[in-house]
């Protein structure tokens, strides 16, 4: 860790500038604003969902397919090989299980009924992406782990064998049986108390088989760095980016809908999932805010399919906006209003 270029007076710190400029500070939320305040900020009823069992019982026959589970978790299935990415299953996004930003949408299935995993990736220690009932409950599947430098010690101490865990800096890459995974750069920060912030380090990472590549952004803001990771990791057939859990004043470490297609411009290839969002009271905007955004802009190459539905993404035509089955009515036309304006 201290060996690495982004380790600096005894943390971690961001080694590429953020293209964000916040506002200023009267755009910045207060805590009892952010703990209690805002409107619509959970859906009226659960989202549907779709149990994808039956579909990963079949091979994906073109060789790339993903799940999106929920916030950033998904199930990458390529060119044999299955890879989970930030696995939460957990009821909090919390250090307490009593308090803090609550889960409104269960996972569409059960952690115990994934099909077998060749490989886990964790982007960083934040709770929303590293939770601690979903380790334990891997630390059974005898999975390999890839993840940033220093998350290894929350892994080890909960659990999980230090045989089974790869740790990278950004550029570095793991090889396993049929796959590469690569950690590269984010504009992002880490911790899980007040007394570790940015101890550990936060990537984004690219899942490359024998003939597919996935780019997965974790968190962070705008950047330089993704026309980079294009050059460098690109093309892609897939780009999963974070689009909820933003705020004008957050611009620099979270992307939200519409810094998220410019990053997805600047890396240039592959089709636009969006993730990090439809699960987790985490910012204050309307739950469904980055969705009707992203759909108001529906970029050619977006893809927004249910929770557990399994896409091939060559295959998806159009994007339905089906979170509408349970929003609120009004709630597309001021999302629309804000876009236009």
């Amino acid at each position: 860790m201290t060996a690495s270029p982004q380790f600096a007076e005894g943390v971690f710190v961001n080694r590429y500038p953020s293209g964000y400029r916040a506002p200023g500070e009267v755009d910045r939320p207060d805590l009892k604003g952010f703990l209690f305040g805002g409107e619509n900020r959970t859906p009226p009823a659960p989202l549907p969902a779709i149990d994808p069992r039956e579909d990963w019982a079949r091979p994906a026959d073109s060789g790339l397919r993903v799940t999106w589970l929920g916030h950033s978790t998904t199930l990458i299935e390529i060119d044999g090989q299955r890879v989970l990415t930030d696995p939460v299953w957990g009821p909090r996004a919390s250090p307490l299980t009593f308090l803090g930003p609550k889960r409104f949408q269960p996972v569409p299935v059960p952690i115990e009924a994934l099909p077998p995993l060749d490989a886990v990736v964790i982007s960083h220690d934040h709770y929303d992406h590293l939770d601690y009932p979903s380790v334990r409950a891997l630390a059974k599947l005898r999975v390999p782990i890839v993840t940033s430098l220093g998350v290894g010690k929350h892994l080890e101490a909960w659990g999980i064998p230090p045989e089974r865990i790869t740790e990278l800096d950004w550029w570095e890459e793991a090889n396993l049986p049929g796959l590469t995974l690569t950690a590269a750069p984010a504009h992002h920060f880490s911790g899980r108390s007040l007394g570790d912030r940015n101890s550990t380090l936060w990537s984004s990472f690219v899942i490359r088989g024998e003939r597919h590549s996935v780019y997965f952004s974790g968190d962070g803001g705008l950047s330089p760095l993704f026309a980079e990771i294009g050059r460098r990791l690109g093309p892609f057939d897939l780009v999963m980016m974070e689009v909820g859990a933003f705020h004008p004043s957050w611009g620099a470490v979270h992307l939200g809908p519409d810094n998220a297609i410019e990053a997805w411009r600047q890396i240039g290839s592959g089709r636009f999932l969006p993730i990090h969002w439809g699960t987790f009271n985490l910012a204050m905007h309307a739950w469904d805010d980055p969705a009707e955004r992203l759909f108001a802009r529906s970029p050619e190459g977006l893809l927004m399919p249910r929770l557990g539905q399994p896409i091939v993404p060559p295959h998806v035509e159009s994007v339905e906006p089906w979170w509408r089955s349970v929003a609120q009515p009004e709630s597309a036309a001021v999302v629309r209003r804000l876009v236009e304006n």
